[in-house]
């Protein structure tokens, strides 16, 4: 395990605007709840509240990776109707402390849906 710090910083705050995920055309997940990690240099990455995403268009996988500032990841796969987009989605079931707020949060790959931000 490591911890984020000035060589990799990492932060999560709350984005103050609605999100929605959405895959062909149909809605994934629309939040206003989100919570917008940044993590070194990389794009930023909205999290979803478990709550706010219709589970029933979503399909566990059995992939699991592993980073070590946040811990392991779970996959799921899309099955909105169209062709299935495979590992699609990542969770943190369980992340290490310093992570705690995005556990059991979904992150979605952004060439695999449409994110809309939104205006509360």
């Amino acid at each position: 395990m490591k911890l984020p710090g000035p060589d990799h910083p990492i932060s999560i705050t709350a984005n103050p605007n609605g999100v929605r995920i959405s895959a062909d055309g149909k809605v994934i997940a629309e939040t206003r709840r989100a919570l917008t990690l940044q993590e070194a240099s990389y794009p930023p990455v909205q999290y979803i509240p478990r709550e706010d995403a219709d589970m029933r268009l979503l399909e566990k996988t059995a992939r699991v990776t592993h980073c070590p500032y946040k811990g392991d990841a779970s996959y799921f796969s899309i099955v909105a109707g169209g062709e299935p987009q495979a590992n699609a989605v990542w969770s943190y079931e369980n992340p290490f402390p310093a992570m705690a707020e995005i556990a059991g949060y979904l992150a979605f790959y952004p060439q695999k849906v449409q994110t809309e931000e939104f205006k509360p």
